[in-house]
């Protein structure tokens, strides 16, 4: 396996491609790889973000109209 360093002129960075016996190389798998994570991690926090503000709201929901429930107790006849 041969190694070949090129500086990549758009995010300058140094980036290492390995070149394949039949002598092709696998340009920016690196780079697709680190932007496939970031893609993955950034939705995950997003989603996180969602389902705990979901979570607070429907405790709070929850806990009010049990509440209301509790306090209005000598109303409700059955």
């Amino acid at each position: 396996m041969v190694l070949d360093e090129k500086m990549c002129e758009e995010n300058d960075i140094l980036v290492t491609w390995e070149k394949n016996p039949e002598g092709s190389r696998d340009k920016n798998m690196g780079q697709k790889v680190y932007k496939t994570m970031k893609g993955a991690g950034a939705a995950n926090i997003a989603v996180g973000v969602i389902v705990l503000v979901v979570g607070i709201v429907a405790g709070i929901l929850l806990i009010v109209t049990g509440g209301k429930l509790i306090s209005d107790k000598s109303k409700i006849l059955f």
